[in-house]
């Protein structure tokens, strides 16, 4: 059993000033390999004084101290990739491969696109006679999902030390030791004391404490609609920046010049990868009406396709779902599907026939949902995806905008249509034909997916406040 039961606050190893512990469970296993110490306001309080102390100077260093900071951590990143991939995998149920490729590489690709951005930015300018200057926002309280854990401390961290912001981190408690290794990199890069603290904790005590402190000048949010919602409560009183990436039902719109059978198969790609345990997953695959059957018998095969199994079996594409809780949340939404009439095409409830333990699920496919139904509303975060048609362009822009979301969507089709059809969607970004991930395209939602966006430059204006100096060219 491996115990971290110390935070990582002004530069050092501290023990919390209470005794609460919380064991981390392994998703595969359903038992406890590890045990963390949870926070208390205090400890909250402690790691934020030492950022307010430490933000004084550190606010002032130049640019090129910073830039030199950011590349020495991704070198050690680098050097302890698999290190900390395979923490990953125990802690949140990712495939090996994926735990060290996608999520930890993942999260070094965005220090290396922060540190190319930064080349680039301008933080001082002339405008006319004023100088327009971007100056770090100040300290920064983040609380990062389970998920993607590298990828959202990451996108977050990187940014912020290259504004000259200093920052108290709050992990997910469900898979926390990631980041705790990650504290030790910043360390050994020798990010200043005080500038990166770190406190294990639950939302209701170290988390409400950040959002709500006046000592906290933003508060960056990745999570749930549920719980952002209460983060920006807690914050209103103190009128701090809020930033949120939260809750997404993405649709994937397959056009009728599309390649049925590639997008179809892409599309179930994508939607399962990392379990379903994606906000930006595209959940809701929109089909022509006429080529429903067609697009149902592809799926059923892509779907059968896929393998469920240990995440250190090197032939396993997904692993589990993270929790017992997350686990019972996804199978109630599956028999949800079920008693609301949705053709269930593959899966279904319960694990897979050839696994007993661990949180499994059976990729599950749901045919000629309608958009009124559960499955299609909510957030599901599992391997489950819906399959609705479409009678015309016009009713798919309508159904893929009816949600309360607005994270992401992607469109399917040839290049000048999905061009077009793009400009018609309500959401942060849009994915066309499968492409790749890019880390310097803005990363952020419409309505009740949030506000504010992360990634390479837009990270840089997200944590930086903007000064008119008048007068400075006179």
């Amino acid at each position: 059993m491996q115990r971290h039961l110390k935070f990582y606050i002004d530069g050092a190893w501290v023990d919390p000033i209470g005794d609460q512990r919380l064991a981390v469970v392994d998703p595969a296993t359903e038992q406890p390999f590890a045990e963390i110490a949870m926070g208390s306001a205090a400890d909250a309080e402690r790691a934020i004084v030492a950022a307010r102390h430490a933000f004084a100077t550190f606010s002032l260093t130049t640019h090129e101290m910073r830039l030199a900071l950011l590349e020495r951590i991704v070198a050690i990143l680098k050097r302890r990739n698999d290190e900390i991939g395979d923490v990953i995998m125990r802690e949140m149920g990712a495939p090996r491969r994926m735990a060290r490729e996608e999520q930890v590489g993942i999260g070094i690709a965005h220090f290396e696109q922060t540190i190319s951005a930064m080349r680039n930015f301008a933080f001082e300018y002339m405008q006319g006679t004023t100088r327009i200057v971007h100056e770090p926002v100040g300290v920064v309280g983040m609380i990062t999902p389970w998920n993607w854990p590298i990828n959202q401390i990451a996108c977050k961290v990187a940014p912020a030390l290259a504004s000259g912001c200093t920052m108290v981190l709050k992990p997910s408690e469900i898979a926390p030791v990631n980041a705790i290794l990650f504290a030790e990199v910043l360390h050994e890069a020798g990010v200043p004391a005080g500038v990166f603290n770190l406190i294990n904790g639950d939302g209701p005590t170290v988390g409400a404490v950040l959002a709500s402190h006046p000592e906290i000048d933003m508060i960056s949010f990745t999570g749930s609609t549920r719980a952002g919602i209460s983060v920006a409560q807690a914050a209103a009183p103190t009128v701090k920046r809020v930033h949120q990436e939260l809750g997404g039902k993405s649709p994937n719109i397959v056009l009728r010049s599309a390649d049925l059978d590639v997008a179809v198969r892409a599309g179930i790609a994508k939607c399962f990868a990392n379990s379903g345990q994606s906000c930006n997953a595209p959940t809701r695959l929109l089909v022509p009406a006429e080529s429903m059957d067609r697009a149902i018998g592809l799926a059923r095969q892509a779907a059968e396709a896929v393998r469920v199994g240990a995440p250190a079996d090197p032939a396993t594409d997904i692993g589990p779902i993270v929790s017992r809780m997350q686990f019972d949340k996804v199978q109630s939404l599956i028999r949800k599907g079920v008693e609301e009439g949705a053709e269930l095409v593959s899966g279904g409830p319960g694990r897979p026939p050839h696994l007993n333990a661990g949180y499994y699920v059976r990729p599950t496919i749901f045919a000629r949902v309608t958009n009124d139904m559960t499955i299609a509303r909510e957030e599901i975060f599992g391997p489950v995806l819906s399959i609705l048609g479409y009678s015309s362009e016009d009713e798919a822009a309508e159904i893929a905008n009816d949600t309360p979301y607005g994270l992401a969507s992607y469109v399917q089709g040839e290049a000048g249509e999905a061009r077009a059809f793009a400009r018609r969607l309500r959401t942060g970004i849009v994915r066309l034909n499968s492409s790749a991930w890019d880390g310097a395209a803005p990363f952020g939602g419409y309505k009740q997916s949030g506000n504010g966006r992360e990634y390479g430059k837009f990270g840089l204006h997200e944590f930086t406040e903007v000064k008119g100096i008048v007068g400075f060219g006179d």
